[in-house]
């Protein structure tokens, strides 16, 4: 049996503390000297930065720390934060977030306005494999970055990004899931999203001002091909050159998935930095299902190539629904995904030829 975690419950005992500044700090495990570098206010000049945002209800112009910047989402989101007036400041392998002293010595050193916490393992897959470096990477970095937070820059907003995952699958005729919906995490990288999630929760109690997002399929330029569209993209421009035979390994081509593009889920994390926004749990979503069989016929219809479809047997899952409801995110920021699923596709399949051309 699956386990479930109420997250009604936990919803309902976020919102009955919200308001409330809890003074009493825990000490983060194995913390060490960088404790000591700062007072737990945080360095002057950030907290000028967090009085002028405060004030103008934005955190426009304000640092974002931003861990896994080097990654496929990371490096979209750079950017678009700088588009938008931010100081964004990219960490990736150099921030060791499995290691608390370093995680704290970089919140005082960088002292942000707001992290954006993208550092995780992603793969569901290698999750099987991984399950300990999973829980490491994707719940003990979540603590350690709250905790951090928490003692040097307890006015900072913290995103944290968890997964769609967590809600586990539906029966393909089921509604979108709502952030109300139970959580039924399915994989060791979903339930340590799920608990990072509802650490988040916890910190949110506690005073710090936490967003929880949570994602549902993106894709586009730059993502690894261990993900189903980047997957399919990359034997297509393999086929189309040469280097692969024209055939094609799938799994369930039946299973319906809620696809985005990253340049729309990146604008959704930065619409969620701003002060306007409530601390809460935001699914980021399309709200329709679309089959992988239809992904691959999309993909496919860009190509010359035809290629022979074998289905794997060790891809094979049961068919089932994963798909969200972002009500509550358009309604706290104006998002709404605008990349068409096509071009979304198109852009995909062209990173991948220009990749493969390069290798």
């Amino acid at each position: 049996m699956q386990p479930v975690i109420d997250a009604r419950k936990t919803e309902m005992r976020l919102r009955a503390s919200r308001g409330k500044r809890v003074a009493q700090h825990t000490t983060a495990p194995a913390a060490g000297d960088a404790r000591r570098a700062a007072s737990t206010r945080g360095p002057p000049h950030a907290r000028r930065g967090w009085r002028a945002a405060r004030a103008c209800g934005s955190l426009r112009g304000v640092r974002v720390l931003v861990t896994g910047a080097a990654g496929f989402v990371g490096s979209a989101l750079l950017p678009k934060l700088s588009a938008a007036g931010f100081e964004p400041i990219g960490c990736d392998l150099e921030l060791d977030v499995t290691d608390a002293a370093a995680v704290e010595a970089g919140v005082v050193r960088f002292a942000p306005g707001a992290i954006v916490h993208l550092a995780a393992l992603s793969s569901v897959a290698s999750s099987m494999q991984r399950a300990a470096q999973t829980y490491r990477v994707n719940f003990l970095g979540t603590w350690f970055v709250l905790e951090a937070a928490l003692r040097r820059a307890p006015r900072c907003r913290v995103l944290l990004v968890g997964s769609g995952e967590i809600y586990g699958s539906a029966p393909p005729s089921a509604a979108p899931h709502g952030e109300h919906a139970p959580l039924q995490p399915r994989s060791p990288y979903a339930r340590t999203k799920a608990c990072a999630d509802l650490l988040g929760a916890v910190y949110a109690q506690r005073g710090l001002d936490v967003i929880r997002a949570r994602p549902f399929n993106h894709t586009g330029p730059g993502q690894r091909d261990d993900f189903v569209a980047a997957s399919f993209a990359r034997q297509i421009a393999e086929i189309e050159c040469g280097r692969r035979a024209p055939r094609m390994r799938v799994g369930n081509l039946d299973s319906l998935r809620d696809f985005l593009d990253v340049d729309d889920v990146v604008d959704a994390y930065t619409r969620l930095l701003g002060r306007a926004v409530p601390a809460d749990a935001y699914n980021v979503a399309s709200g329709r299902g679309i089959s992988i069989g239809a992904l691959l016929e999309g993909l496919l219809a860009l190509s010359s190539a035809r290629p022979e479809i074998e289905v794997a047997a060790e891809r094979l899952r049961p068919t089932d629904c994963l798909v969200g409801d972002a009500s509550r995110l358009r309604a706290a920021t104006g998002w709404a995904p605008r990349v068409p699923f096509s071009t979304t596709l198109e852009r995909t399949l062209e990173d991948w030829r220009a990749r493969v051309r390069a290798s």
